[in-house]
Parts: C-alpha cells; sequence; structure tokens
C-alpha cells in the first residue's frame, strides 16, 4: 500500500555535500528523511518557489516532453529502498494506459511538485526508514 506524503521541508547547507529533503505523511505522524545532492536540492527549491530560468533545466524539460507526448504525470511514488538508495517511479498516464518509470525521488520530485502532482511512499519504505 502506498502512503500520501506531502514535501515538508528542504534542508540546504552549501557547506555539505549532502542535502536531505523531508517528506511528512498526510493526516498523519510519520515523516521520511532523504539525503540527496546539492543540485537537486536547488532543482526543487526553484520549482517550489516558482523561479523561471532563462532556459529550460531538466525537469522542465522532461516535463515538456511529457505534455508534448500527450502525456500526465499521475503521481510520484517512493517504492523501494535497497542499501540505504531509494528508488522512486514516474507514473505517466498516456492514452489512459499508466506507464511507470524508474527515477531518482530527487529527480521525481523535481518534476513533480511545480504541477502538484501527488506524491506517495510505499509502506514498507516507511516501515524500514521512516520516523515519526
Amino acid at each position: 500500500m502506498d502512503v500520501r506524503m506531502d514535501l515538508a521541508q528542504i534542508r540546504i547547507s552549501e557547506s555539505h555535500d549532502q542535502q536531505v529533503i523531508v517528506l511528512r505523511e498526510r493526516n498523519g505522524p510519520r515523516l521520511l528523511q532523504i539525503v540527496i545532492g546539492l543540485t537537486e536540492a536547488l532543482a526543487i527549491d526553484r520549482r517550489v518557489k516558482g523561479v523561471q530560468l532563462q532556459r529550460p533545466m531538466t525537469h522542465d524539460l522532461l516535463a515538456n516532453v511529457i505534455d508534448a507526448l500527450g502525456g500526465e504525470l499521475e503521481k510520484i511514488v517512493v517504492n523501494s529502498l535497497h542499501e540505504h538508495t531509494f528508488y522512486a517511479k514516474l507514473v505517466i498516464r498516456h492514452n489512459g494506459t499508466l506507464i511507470e518509470v524508474d527515477s531518482r525521488p530527487s529527480d521525481a520530485i523535481a518534476l513533480g511538485v511545480a504541477g502538484d502532482v501527488p506524491l506517495y511512499v510505499a509502506e514498507q519504505v516507511l516501515d524500514e526508514a521512516g520516523t515519526q
């Protein structure tokens, strides 16, 4: 079962290589912290704040490609954790069919956050890595 989550916080420290995004269970107490790189953290922060750059960045490009091909990003799911590495998938609806695309959680969140795309975490991932 997948649990609906919200992006609660982006912790950016330019003096460290590892940044943290915090996901909070919607209507619940659990949190999930995911360590990401500085570039990814800045991309998520930029998209949350609606900052437009002169040319499209990678996440903007992917959103444009999905749209141009007639698809819609339906949801993001952080679906797995192996050896301290989180995995996610993009769930894209195209012509009535759901297509799942493997993704890093940071890329998926950066892509989805600008479009208010629902974010989920698999229950087993929360059981293993979540906190309260």
